[in-house]
């Protein structure tokens, strides 16, 4: 991934919005370093979408401020292309075949950095030039939207949902895209997703939205050491290995989930010490697997997914 020059591509500060009474987003803080690759990620109805139309400049919020390279939302045209939004649905005209829809983002864009012809072989879709958009697979129809959107310099790319529709060889078409653009241009992208693995492969920061607000933003480096180790033991003795991990400074029970595995993070201890202590309290252990730290246990902890 390219690295930060420090720049702020995207910063969002105190955003509000509400539907009537309902809170949708709540003092919502967030800032996207040009260069990098950003997952925005949350639970159905955290608050994304609207987060994202409203960086966009596609609904109108309470209160906060938003600026994209400097300008915001309501002058967004102001960027000629530097800046660009993809949605979960892609918004094509049906009857025009895709040459013909990236010819005409092409006039709309005025001065573009590459042909229609070169954006459609860079997404593999050229074969699909001359087909309406109507008679093209979801996947496709967002290959087709991602091409339309690089035709000019882009500097910083919105997709919601980059994933949906795709099959396994779209997904690594579509991964290797965002990393050879990052990587030899620059490019930062903000990606909302629900993919937490393909997000967990690409991205340089992550942010949790949880409740309408960001629950925690950082470089995933330093996210998932915060995560730490957890370690899953299964034994006949739960109550009495639950009573001797409460007197390990090192292991912290979490809890036993529903398939009898207890969870215990660990810090410095590592699997094997655990178990040895374990067994010198004559705590028979049937089973124990060690997991580090990832997105998805991440995730889960913060929006007490799998929570006891």
């Amino acid at each position: 991934m390219s690295t930060s020059n420090g720049a702020v591509a995207l910063s969002v500060s105190g955003l509000n919005k509400s539907y009537g009474n309902f809170e949708v987003i709540k003092d919502l803080n967030l800032q996207i370093q040009s260069g990098s690759v950003h997952g925005l990620v949350g639970l159905n109805g955290s608050g994304k979408t609207t987060t994202l139309e409203c960086i966009l400049g596609l609904q109108p919020f309470n209160s906060g401020s938003i600026t994209l390279l400097g300008h915001p939302p309501a002058r967004l045209h102001l960027s000629k292309g530097r800046v660009v939004g993809i949605l979960d649905s892609p918004s094509l005209h049906p009857n025009l075949t895709v040459r013909q829809c990236l010819q005409h983002a092409s006039l709309l864009c005025g001065k573009c950095e590459r042909t229609p012809g070169e954006v459609e072989q860079l997404l593999g879709i050229d074969r699909f030039s001359h087909f309406k958009i109507k008679h093209l697979s979801l996947g496709n129809k967002r290959r087709a939207s991602i091409a339309q959107a690089l035709l000019g310099k882009t500097e910083l790319v919105v997709l919601d949902e980059p994933f949906n529709g795709l099959d396994a060889e779209g997904v690594d078409d579509v991964l290797q895209l965002i990393t050879q653009l990052n990587r030899q241009e620059g490019t930062a992208f903000l990606l909302s997703s629900h993919q937490l693995p393909y997000l967990e492969q690409i991205c340089s920061h992550i942010a949790i939205l949880h409740k309408g607000s960001i629950a925690i933003s950082d470089d995933i480096t330093s996210l998932l050491k915060s995560s730490g180790t957890e370690i899953l033991l299964k034994t006949a003795h739960v109550d009495t290995a639950i009573a001797a991990l409460g007197v390990m400074p090192e292991a912290d029970y979490s809890h036993t989930d529903a398939d009898g595995y207890l969870h215990v993070q660990v810090g410095a201890m590592n699997s094997g010490e655990l178990n040895r202590r374990l067994v010198a309290e004559q705590i028979d252990v049937s089973e124990l697997i060690l997991q580090r730290g990832s997105l998805g246990k991440l995730f889960r902890e913060i929006t007490n997914e799998g929570g006891s």
